[in-house]
């Protein structure tokens, strides 16, 4: 079985007006995964609802220990983008599972959105790679460790070490 938990972040943001504003929302994932049309066992579990900017040491403790309490051995977070990396690294150490983080520049309430790809790239990564953490995103797969949100280009890649 692969469990999602949802912690927010854009993927899950809902807009109101033509000024940006926002809320993070209920997550449309159950819904997009149905209409994918699945074939895997498959549990969706809400840990938080926040843009990860707000997101404190707290909150990633919180997502730690969801991971750990987790019985399936293949987890995939859905993040906000902007502090994706800093859970990942947070999430270091935690033995026997794989975890793999993604998010979306878009809502994925949006028509034009990578949301769908990410989260399926996720869930294809976490059934085919070793137990680690790792980060799902621009169609790669990255170590949280060397990796960073290029935030002009609107996309992660690996940092120079």
């Amino acid at each position: 079985m692969v469990e999602i938990l949802t912690t927010g972040g854009t993927i899950d943001k809902v807009y109101f007006d033509a000024k940006s504003s926002f809320q993070v929302g209920d997550s449309p994932l159950g819904e997009l995964l149905k209409e994918a049309n699945l074939t895997l066992d498959l549990k969706i579990t809400e840990v938080l609802r926040k843009d990860s900017l707000e997101m404190t040491d707290d909150d990633r403790k919180l997502i730690r220990q969801a991971v750990q309490a987790s019985q399936s051995r293949h987890i995939v977070i859905t993040h906000g983008t902007d502090t994706m990396v800093l859970t990942g690294c947070a999430l270091n150490g935690i033995e026997g599972k794989t975890i793999v983080l993604t998010g979306a520049m878009q809502p994925a309430r949006f028509r034009a959105t990578d949301a769908l790809f990410n989260v399926a790239a996720a869930i294809t990564a976490v059934q085919t790679l070793s137990p680690g953490v790792y980060i799902a995103m621009n169609g790669q797969i990255f170590d949280p460790q060397t990796t960073r949100k290029n935030v002009e280009l609107n996309r992660f890649e690996k940092t120079q070490n």
